[in-house]
């Protein structure tokens, strides 16, 4: 690796002098990591300056890239707090160059910023306040994730960081990680504002070279430090998630099985930190996060995959899944236990119907629908012979965490019908009394909710209930509109349970067209999400036509 040239000498070890570079009151070096990204490069390194005279240096480790990176960085010249240190070979992953980083900056504190993602304003100041005031060696903040180039944002974490959720750690404490082991579910490195001293102190790095999923190993190394963290509400970074980009990001090439393989690696890595630590307490909370996180969001994306993918999916995963603790097993949900028991119980991965039930267990909200089968001595079971799996806790469950299946079916015209008939589960609804329904729809970019209430009423195969609202509330001036579907049950006693609304055949494509009011023609498309959950679209006029043809064409090419 060489550092290019800079306005300033450096000092002997290749780091510019504190004095000669920044201001006295500069406190923070912040990291960016870059290969073959010049067209967002540029973006991200500004976002740092932009954080004010707190940030001292912004070290552009270019991890020898083959594009324009190299004169993008050369564009900022003469900008004294950029220091562009720029390596000869690629490193084949992004832990050898924050290394980099952390080696060569001079500061107190460290944040990392990968090319294609952002610092929101204010970030380090908020983070440097909260660490002054708490004598933190780490300050965590929200991520943001920004789907483009839809713009649609959602909270990383939302258990740990989204108080509208539920989530009550911000502006806490946290004295050693065995406290609230919940936090190992937070793997992200790009949302906390490190001591520089702690890292040294503790010799804490990523893992160097092509290894994936980096961020999962240096988050359990500093976990296993047991460093003073304090939790915030800072809004800290953007993280863009380019579903549609020539080039996806790791965390998106779900469709190879090294990717997975990956991941479980990784998550060994960070199970043997924790052991070596000497915090099994820690380890069995990484299992119980792989099997409520990491297990079910490749799962229920296997009926994308080929047959032969799906055969060596289950087979690696079985092969992981035998190390696992009980006591990491018995913490997770109760659908996560079963998934784990399926899995190590069954010697082939299920296909058809039996693969689709997996699927939808394993959905954020899960749902297991009917067949609702037995085992011969009547106990509720997943998957019936050759090898049962038992529905253990099933009886337990609150109304809350039962996964109740909620079927819909919709009719488009001057207004949108949606009937939802709500299945029972081994008797649990039934004995809860359902009465009502709220039915919101949501719109995926804006997250515009709509809600609409009505009364449940017994049918032959549980529950019915019908909604309807004008469609020109679903429509959005001059682009395509996409609603999912939830239902809020509410029971008797008050208790109330969530489910996705599903599309019990599955995707079936169905596309019309229809008379609004005043005559206006709209575009009307119902279809599944992979798992299988009901979604509602809808294009009125020109534009919305344009639209939708736009992206039937897109996806007829992406399959040439």
């Amino acid at each position: 690796m060489s550092e290019s040239p800079r306005p300033q000498a450096p000092a002997r070890d290749g780091a510019v002098s504190p004095g000669s570079a920044v201001s006295a009151g500069s406190a923070v070096s912040v990291v960016v990591i870059a290969y073959n990204d010049a067209a967002h490069v540029a973006d991200a390194i500004r976002s740092a300056l932009a954080q004010g005279e707190a940030v001292g240096e912004v070290l552009v480790v270019d991890d020898a890239s083959g594009d324009a990176t190299p004169e993008v960085l050369a564009s900022f010249a003469g900008e004294p707090r950029v220091r562009p240190l720029v390596r000869t070979e690629n490193s084949g992953g992004c832990g050898t160059p924050r290394n980099d980083g952390i080696a060569a900056a001079v500061h107190p504190y460290v944040l990392f910023l990968d090319s294609d993602d952002l610092l929101l304003p204010g970030a380090v100041d908020g983070l440097l306040a909260v660490a002054a005031e708490e004598r933190a060696d780490v300050v965590a903040g929200i991520c943001v994730r920004r789907e483009l180039p839809e713009g649609r944002e959602t909270v990383w974490a939302p258990s740990l960081y989204d108080v509208s959720q539920g989530a009550t750690l911000p502006g806490t404490v946290i004295e050693g990680v065995e406290k609230h082991p919940e936090f190992v579910l937070d793997t992200l490195s790009v949302n906390k504002l490190y001591r520089r001293g702690f890292l040294d102190r503790h010799a804490i790095r990523f893992p160097d070279g092509a290894f994936h999923y980096e961020d999962f190993v240096f988050s359990a190394r500093v976990q296993a430090a047991a460093p003073r963290i304090a939790v915030t509400d800072v809004p800290v970074y953007v993280w863009h998630v380019r579903r549609q980009a020539a080039t996806l990001s790791i965390s998106l090439r779900r469709a190879s099985l090294a990717n997975w393989e990956h991941r479980i690696a990784a998550h060994a890595a960070v199970v043997d930190v924790f052991r070596t630590a000497g915090r099994p307490a820690l380890a069995a909370a990484a299992q119980t996060k792989f099997l409520d996180y990491d297990l079910p969001m490749y799962l229920r994306e296997l009926p994308q995959r080929t047959a032969a993918y799906r055969a060596d999916w289950w087979t690696v995963t079985r092969a992981h899944l035998a190390g696992f603790e009980a006591a990491a097993v018995s913490a997770a949900r109760a659908p996560s236990r079963w998934l784990h028991a399926a899995l190590t119980a069954l010697t082939a991965v299920p296909e058809g119907r039996e693969l689709t039930r997996f699927v939808e267990l394993a959905a954020p909200l899960p749902r297991l629908v009917p067949p609702y089968r037995r085992a011969e001595d009547g106990a509720p079971v997943l998957a019936a012979a050759p090898a049962d799996v038992p529905l253990e806790g099933l009886a337990e469950l609150a109304a809350a965490e039962l996964p109740v299946a909620v079927d819909g079916s919709v009719a488009v015209g001057a207004s949108t019908r949606l009937t939802v008939t709500v299945h029972d589960l081994y008797g649990r609804v039934a004995a809860l009394g359902p009465t009502g329904v709220r039915v919101v729809f949501t719109e995926r970019v804006s997250a515009a909710e709509l809600p609409v209430d009505a009364p449940l009423l017994p049918a032959d195969e549980g529950w019915t209930a019908t909604v309807t609202l004008p469609t020109s509330k679903l429509l959005r001036a001059g682009r395509l509109a996409a609603w999912s579907v939830h239902a809020e049950l509410r029971y008797a006693d008050g208790s109330t349970g969530n489910a996705e609304v599903r599309a019990p055949q599955g995707y079936v494509g169905r596309r019309g067209v229809v008379l609004g009011r005043l005559g206006r023609v709209l575009l009307v498309q119902v279809v599944a999400s992979a798992r299988r959950g009901l979604v509602l679209r809808f294009a009125g006029g020109a534009v919305g036509a344009r639209q939708v043809m736009s992206g039937r064409f897109k996806r007829l090419f992406a399959m040439r």
